[in-house]
């Protein structure tokens, strides 16, 4: 027969599983001090390797001429006959780029020619005339005067014949600027002169690129500009990804007093492709330094910081924000942070926490492994 339980006997039933509840809970909870907590991943440690490599600039700037040629007329006031070259042409030193017409200067040059003959057949008259006069001096047969007048009609005739001389050669000048010729050896950049058009001494008829060289002109501060050497090497990425080599041809002797910044030019070679007006990035290596290195796996982004887990004594991690610099295959520059002696979880530091506990195991040469670990 079921016996019912009275109230007073339900109540210490349930009083008495209560406390033994918090019994069981009490026995299982770890004292403070006891045993260490439950490790949350097994990692590699390993210490920062050191090791000298290229020290470079980074840097970005535009590709322009080395130099620009401006080609333009010496002459004025003709009409342009012929424009033999377009741009992106290549030309040579001495070659024809353009001529004017030269109709009327040809006949500047005849009429030239005409009064050289004139001012010559005059000095030759005024000489037979000196040399009649000396041969009858002694005889009294003309006054010292007259002969005076053949002797100063000699010398104008001469200075006369001088004068048209130095004409005639300025209107051969003057026919040989109508061919308007290439300074040196260039490429055709820009073209504005017009056929048919009256030009004026000095207008602009063509613009060269100096023997095609293009140069890369990135803009540094102080503190970089002071490690760059002419003869220093770089290397350019082109726009389409093209990488070129170059050499540093002049570091600008002063700084932009609007930027604070000044240029350092790279000659490129002649062949790079590279074309002006486009802008490239590249780096220029200034020498070596020594660099302390950990692979790029080590390092943990988080809110834009670099961090790094360096393990403790206790198996317990830190994290630390560290400076990054150089990059180079699967390793990474610390520039500060830590020290050399640091003892860094080599991967899956973004599972870890602050504080948290790690089963270690040391890598095999740790200090120059710059691998990622297990």
């Amino acid at each position: 027969m079921i016996v019912p339980f009275s109230h007073s006997r339900r109540i210490a039933v349930f009083t008495s599983a209560a406390l033994l509840i918090v019994a069981l809970a009490a026995c299982s909870r770890p004292e403070t001090g006891g045993t260490a907590a439950a490790s949350v991943l097994t990692v590699e440690v390993i210490a920062p390797g050191s090791q000298r490599w290229p020290d470079s600039i980074e840097a970005s700037g535009p590709l322009t001429a080395w130099q620009e040629v401006i080609v333009s007329p010496e002459t004025g006031g003709l009409r342009i006959a012929e424009l033999a070259v377009d741009v992106g042409d290549s030309v040579r030193r001495g070659q024809v780029l353009a001529r004017l017409a030269d109709a009327s200067v040809t006949a500047d040059l005849r009429k030239q020619e005409a009064l050289v003959a004139k001012a010559q057949a005059e000095l030759r008259q005024a000489r037979s005339n000196v040399a009649r006069a000396k041969v009858i001096e002694s005889s009294g047969g003309l006054s010292a005067q007259q002969i005076e007048e053949y002797r100063v009609a000699e010398a104008t005739a001469s200075a006369s014949l001088s004068s048209a001389n130095a004409d005639l050669e300025n209107a051969r000048l003057r026919l040989r600027q109508t061919r308007i010729v290439a300074p040196d050896d260039g490429l055709v950049s820009s073209r504005t002169g017009v056929l048919g058009n009256v030009v004026n001494t000095g207008a602009e008829l063509y613009r060269l690129i100096r023997q095609g060289r293009i140069e890369w002109q990135p803009e540094l501060d102080a503190a970089q500009l002071s490690r760059v050497r002419e003869g220093q090497p770089a290397r350019v990425t082109l726009p389409d990804g093209t990488r070129v080599e170059g050499r540093v041809r002049l570091v600008e002797p002063t700084l932009s007093t609007a930027t604070g910044r000044g240029s350092v030019h790279v000659r490129l070679p002649g062949d790079s492709g590279a074309r002006a007006g486009m802008f490239a990035s590249g780096n220029i290596e200034t020498g070596e330094r020594v660099a302390l290195t950990l692979p790029q796996a080590a390092v943990v982004m988080r809110d834009g910081r670099a961090y790094v887990y360096v393990v403790g004594t206790d198996n317990r991690v830190n994290g630390k924000p560290v400076k990054t610099g150089r990059r180079r295959d699967d390793a990474v520059e610390i520039v500060s942070g830590i020290d050399a002696k640091a003892r860094v979880v080599a991967s899956g530091g973004a599972f870890l926490s602050e504080g948290a506990t790690v089963t270690v195991v040391q890598a095999e040469g740790a200090r120059d492994k710059q691998g990622a670990g297990k």
